[in-house]
């Protein structure tokens, strides 16, 4: 055995294990308790592939080609480790947005390379090859454009209503289909012009398919993007020949597709609809209008009705992770725990903009898993608790959703909190959620205000609560 072949050997098998710890990694990220092992084996399995993939490289390839491999690779992992050092929990959804927008481009790139490189291909394999470029470069653009409008989205650089053109329906469609007869054509007239025609098209309907949908779709719009860079990844690998491409685009695609369908089920969304720009789906109408009279709570109050609760209920949303509150919110609970109150935190499947948010930060601030329940488990206790805290949630406890049938949101399962007999909102203000739909939850008798930076509030609560005696 030469050592060209010996290094295919190596490198195929060291794919492998790879492939398998992305396995195992995606087994372990789906549990609360198994989900720091999960990540472990990730991280070894891209390292694993990092190092086969060099290898191979260095044997099979020119100096320079090592040399712009090796500089790519420093260049990239220096400003990775920059922006995961400098980027907050509040800005992991544009963070990942903007990530995935840099496998699309690179599938683009690699669809490119495929069509320019002379590389000799088998006559019976040549139409397949050149499908693969062209659904790899649709795939890679659309994820692309859209990427980045999510990315702006989110960070509110743009607004996040959504972008409602006449006929936007007929738009994408016809986009879909154009595609489906240029692809045929470039099939069978491998042209210059159909390659740049796609490319065209996709970047313009990633643009539109992201911009049509609104911000209370947004965390699905993630979850569907990164199901889309999978697709787009293992696109790419069947262009390169690389199974280990093949294998975590392919698991990444279908893991993203499910996510997406189990958001929309959550809020009774259409998972066609969605992923089709909003297809079906009426923008909203409701504005930030008041719709009553509130009813203010202060500090001092607030930590005696907490001291005199037998169970509280804490359904936390994005405004807790924008204050950073996770920490003293965490030190609240277990101080009411200590004082013998059931306390327990209620999260919505799409809480803040990025799955899994508020999981991740209640587990930071070290609050035991067991106490965090999802919107499911905790809405049958809800008529039965003494006090509901609603930190920084807005859209996701919205009684609109569940009584209201002509509101925007209407039919999307929420948490129930205003059939607790007491609810205190912190906010920074009586403004609409992210969904730019007014909340009636602000102005129910059993429901107070406490108004200001949320982090701020809990632990001038915490103080409060020391003096309380019951």
């Amino acid at each position: 055995m030469n050592n060209h072949t010996l290094t295919l050997a190596i490198s195929g098998a060291a794919y492998l294990v790879a492939a398998l710890m992305f396995v195992l990694s995606l087994a372990g990220l789906s549990r609360h308790e198994t989900s720091r092992r999960g990540l472990v084996y990730g991280i070894t399995g891209m390292v694993i592939a990092l190092v086969a993939t060099i290898v191979l490289v260095v044997q099979n390839a020119s100096s320079l080609a090592v040399i712009l491999l090796l500089a790519a690779l420093v260049v990239g992992g220096v400003i990775g480790l920059w922006r995961a050092a400098k980027v907050q929990m509040t800005g992991m959804p544009q963070f990942i947005a903007l990530l995935h927008s840099f496998v699309g481009l690179a599938a683009v790139l690699i669809g490119w390379n495929g069509y320019l490189d002379n590389a000799t291909i088998a006559p019976e394999l040549v139409g397949i090859h050149r499908g693969e470029i062209f659904v790899g470069i649709f795939i890679g653009a659309v994820t692309f454009t859209g990427s980045i409008v999510a990315y702006l989205k989110l960070s509110a650089r743009i607004k996040s209503a959504p972008l409602v053109l006449p006929g936007r329906n007929v738009l994408n469609l016809g986009a879909l289909a154009l595609f489906v007869v240029f692809t045929v054509w470039f099939v069978v007239t491998p042209a210059l012009w159909l390659l740049i025609a796609v490319t065209v098209l996709a970047l313009l309907l990633g643009l539109h398919l992201v911009a049509s949908i609104g911000g209370g779709d947004m965390p699905v719009v993630v979850s569907m993007l990164n199901s889309y860079s999978g697709w787009a990844a293992a696109a790419a690998g069947f262009l390169l020949n690389n199974d280990l491409l093949i294998i975590v685009g392919a698991l990444v695609g279908s893991s993203g597709a499910y996510l997406s369908y189990i958001m929309c089920r959550a809020m009774n969304r259409s998972f066609i609809s969605v992923i089709a720009g909003g297809f079906g789906i009426v923008a909203a109408t409701q504005g930030d209008e008041e719709t009553g009279e509130h009813h203010e709570i202060t500090v001092d109050e607030t930590a005696k009705l907490l001291a005199e609760a037998t169970s509280v209920v804490i359904t936390p949303g994005f405004g807790m992770a924008v204050a950073q509150a996770q920490y003293p919110v965490a030190e609240l609970a277990r101080a009411l725990r200590d004082r013998g109150v059931n306390v327990r935190f209620g999260i919505h499947p799409v809480a803040g903009r990025l799955p899994g948010h508020m999981n991740v930060l209640l587990a930071e601030a070290k609050v035991p898993y067991d106490i965090v329940l999802e919107m499911d488990e905790i809405n049958d206790d809800l008529p039965s608790t003494s006090v509901v805290l609603v930190i920084g949630a807005n859209d996701t406890v919205n009684p609109a959703a569940a009584l209201d049938p002509s509101s925007p949101i209407a039919g999307m399962p929420v948490l129930k909190v205003w059939e607790a007999e007491e609810v205190i909102v912190f906010k920074r203000s009586m403004a609409a959620g992210y969904a730019g739909v007014a909340n009636p939850l602000f102005y129910r008798d059993n429901t107070r205000m406490l108004f200001g930076d949320a982090k701020v509030q809990v632990e001038e609560i915490l103080r409060a609560l020391s003096d309380v005696r019951v």
